[in-house]
């Protein structure tokens, strides 16, 4: 992979390897179903080269939008492959899910309006409009649906209550808050010799990914733990957080939430809708609310607990996102930037690590616990231009891309030595390379 040619050749045949009828796949194998953020990075990549293919991604995500608004985090494969995980997360027991597919039962980072204004982006005036048009009553419904749900007391940020939903799925904030509540003995059973050898013998995961590479046993089994109490309650969210396990204002999602509002906002003028004004209202209060997110102290942002209003103090690329938002002060930015040049922090060889270096919780090649993804790489890189951060947006831009040449289009990679772990041939890696190389 020397040449940015064959890097970007190479890219464009692991999104054709892993399509699958109208949408793409993460991975054969391990990940067979469709992932929200996934496909909008997907399409990100695919509108550079395949427009068609690009919307068409978009659109086959939209067949699995609830009556309620909400864009799932998953829509299941048909035919026999995992048959066992729509049974698992029983969407149907919710009145809004929808009937003609099957469906996880809460969402995901909102990445969509990117990926919509990014397809848009290539196209001629008229036709822009009517892409905008075709897709805009559900994206508008979408955001709707996250203030209606996930903002209860009306505050600005909107809550989650999986820490799937942050797409950063056993990043450090959230794993922190699930050991502070009491989980159940069997749980802690099962995580201990030698029944965490048989577990892992039969985990999905362990047959495609070296183990060690992925969530531990006690993270997999408290997670699912999670989701079955969710699953008890119909995802209901009046009901789950009546009597809540935990839920957190993600920094990560409020983020790329502000970014998504702005681009909605840019569909509607380009369209000629007016928002309705409590809408835009709201849309500004969680502009102005991410100020709660941020310590002073530490000069960092972190996640917040919903119902204490504590910020969770421990820090993770989620401090980073802020520049993705674009809206923070420019004062606040600098001192983000600082971290990506701090050997100690987020300065690693190969960045940008999913927690800092000196965490006690980093390890180079456990999931969102140390090593580098090429997704939180490209929002960063976004944000490092939109703030006219362009030496630092070139430099993250150009290691990105080395750290592929070397170790191919894995799921994740080591910040140390840039070693890849995880699946390989992972699309969404492929795409935004795709991305990078032709920006």
């Amino acid at each position: 992979m020397d040449e940015p040619a064959d890097l970007l050749e190479q890219a464009k045949a692991v999104l054709n390897n892993n399509k699958h009828g109208n949408h793409t796949i993460p991975k054969g194998g391990l990940y067979s179903h469709q992932w929200l953020w996934d496909s909008c990075f997907i399409s990100i990549g695919l509108q550079n080269y395949d427009v068609m293919r690009a919307k068409k991604e978009i659109l086959s995500l939209l067949k699995g939008q609830w009556a309620n608004g909400m864009l799932p985090h998953m829509i299941f494969a048909s035919g026999d492959e995992h048959p066992r995980d729509p049974k698992m997360w029983r969407s149907w027991l919710n009145p809004s899910a929808p009937d003609h597919v099957q469906t996880s039962g809460i969402t995901q980072p909102p990445v969509l309006a990117e990926a919509i204004v990014r397809i848009g982006s290539g196209m001629k005036p008229s036709e822009r409009r009517t892409w905008f048009q075709t897709v805009f009553p559900a994206l508008l419904a979408y955001h709707n649906w996250l203030y209606a749900e996930r903002d209860p007391h009306s505050e600005g940020l909107v809550l989650q209550i999986h820490p799937w939903e942050t797409g950063l799925d056993n990043t450090p904030p959230w794993m922190s808050e699930l050991r502070e509540h009491e989980l159940p003995l069997w749980i802690r059973l099962v995580a201990k010799k030698p029944f965490v050898d048989i577990v892992t013998y039969f985990r999905r995961d362990a047959h495609y990914v070296n183990p060690g590479q992925r969530l531990s046993t006690f993270e997999g089994l408290s997670l699912y733990y999670v989701q079955r109490r969710l699953r008890r309650k119909n995802y209901d969210i009046d009901r789950i957080l009546s009597h809540s396990l935990f839920a957190i204002e993600d920094i990560t999602f409020n983020s790329i939430f502000v970014r998504a509002n702005s681009l909605l906002r840019e569909i509607a003028t380009t369209i000629k809708y007016e928002l309705p004004r409590p809408l835009r209202d709201k849309m500004k209060q969680t502009e102005e609310a991410l100020d709660l997110l941020w310590d002073a102290y530490s000069g960092q942002y972190y996640s917040r607990n919903f119902v204490t209003h504590n910020l969770i103090k421990i820090p993770s690329i989620g401090t980073l996102l802020p520049l993705y938002a674009g809206t923070i002060p420019k004062e606040r930015a600098k001192q983000l930037v600082k971290f990506l040049s701090d050997k100690k922090t987020f300065g690693a060889d190969f960045p940008v690590p999913s927690v800092p270096l000196n965490s006690d919780w980093f390890k180079p090649h456990s999931y969102w616990q140390g090593p580098v993804w090429i997704n939180t790489n490209w929002l960063i890189i976004d944000g490092l231009k939109r703030y006219g951060f362009d030496q630092e947006a070139e430099q993250l831009t150009k290691t990105t891309l080395s750290l592929v040449e070397k170790s191919g289009f894995h799921e994740y990679f080591s910040p140390i030595d840039g070693t890849p772990a995880g699946a390989d041939n992972f699309s969404w890696t492929a795409a935004l390379i795709i991305d990078l190389l032709t920006d």
